[in-house]
């Protein structure tokens, strides 16, 4: 069982940051796949960037260029920098953890880009 706690969300005016983290609470976390989902109301959930074992990255298109995810295995953290914010991405983030096929998930954070 691996248990998946984020922190960092809030309020930020358009253009601007939040890092987002999820701390994980999972032996070998070196191992698992690492993702950022969100759900924005009445949507469905849409992956925004996921991050391998090995460091390899991707992007949902609408955050490329903006969104950086980062994975540090010593603190079984990963993170989601988030840079020129818009009010589309307004929603609950949500941590994965997937391995073999099984997947886990965070409670989410919300997150509202608005003036």
């Amino acid at each position: 069982q691996v248990q998946l706690v984020e922190s960092g969300g809030g309020l930020v005016q358009p253009g601007g940051s939040l890092r987002l983290s999820c701390v994980a609470s999972a032996r070998m976390f070196n191992i698992y796949t690492m993702g950022w989902y969100r759900q924005a109301p009445g949507k469905q959930r849409e992956l925004v960037a996921y991050i391998t074992p090995g460091g390899d990255t991707n992007y949902g298109d609408s955050v490329k260029g903006r969104f950086t995810i980062s994975r540090d295995d010593v603190k079984t953290t990963v993170y989601l920098q988030m840079n020129s914010l818009k009010p589309e991405d307004t929603a609950v983030y949500y941590c994965n953890a997937g391995l073999s096929g099984v997947r886990y998930w965070g409670q989410g954070t919300q997150v509202v880009v608005s003036s």
